[in-house]
C-alpha cells in the first residue's frame, strides 16, 4: 500500500504563488506515475499534472501550462506542485494521487488540501 498526505494549501490573492507538497510513504517502489488533481466548487474533479516517479517526465492540463510545475524528490519521497500566477479559477481542493502502471487507474489518493485564490 501507498499513503499520500498533502500539505501547503491556503488562502492567497490572484497573482500569488503557492507550493503544495505530497508526502509519500509505504511501497513507493510500486509507483509508476504520480499526479495532482483538483475539484473546484460545484465542479467535477479534473486532472492538473502528472510526473513519472522514477523518470521525471511531466504532463500538464492546458490551463496550467506555464504557471504550474510538478516535481518530485525521490530521496524525500515527496512530490510538489509549484503554482505561480494563481487565478481565482484555480480555487479548488487539490489531491495528489498515484498509480502503479502507465495505464492503470490512480488507486492511491490523499485527503486533499484547500487552495483558495481571491480576486
Amino acid at each position: 500500500q501507498v499513503q499520500l498526505v498533502e500539505s501547503g494549501g491556503g488562502l492567497v490573492q490572484a497573482g500569488d504563488s503557492l507550493r503544495l507538497s505530497c508526502a509519500v510513504s509505504g511501497r513507493t517502489f510500486s509507483l509508476y506515475t504520480m499526479g495532482w488533481f483538483r475539484q473546484g466548487p460545484g465542479k467535477e474533479r479534473e486532472f492538473v499534472a502528472l510526473i513519472t516517479w522514477h523518470g521525471g517526465s511531466t504532463h500538464y492540463v492546458e490551463s496550467v501550462k506555464g504557471r504550474f510545475t510538478i516535481s518530485r524528490d525521490n530521496a524525500k519521497n515527496t512530490m510538489y506542485l509549484q503554482m505561480n500566477s494563481l487565478k481565482p479559477e484555480d480555487t479548488a481542493v487539490y489531491y495528489c494521487a498515484g498509480r502503479a502502471t502507465l495505464t492503470s487507474d490512480f488507486s492511491y489518493w490523499g485527503q486533499g488540501t484547500q487552495v483558495t485564490v481571491s480576486s
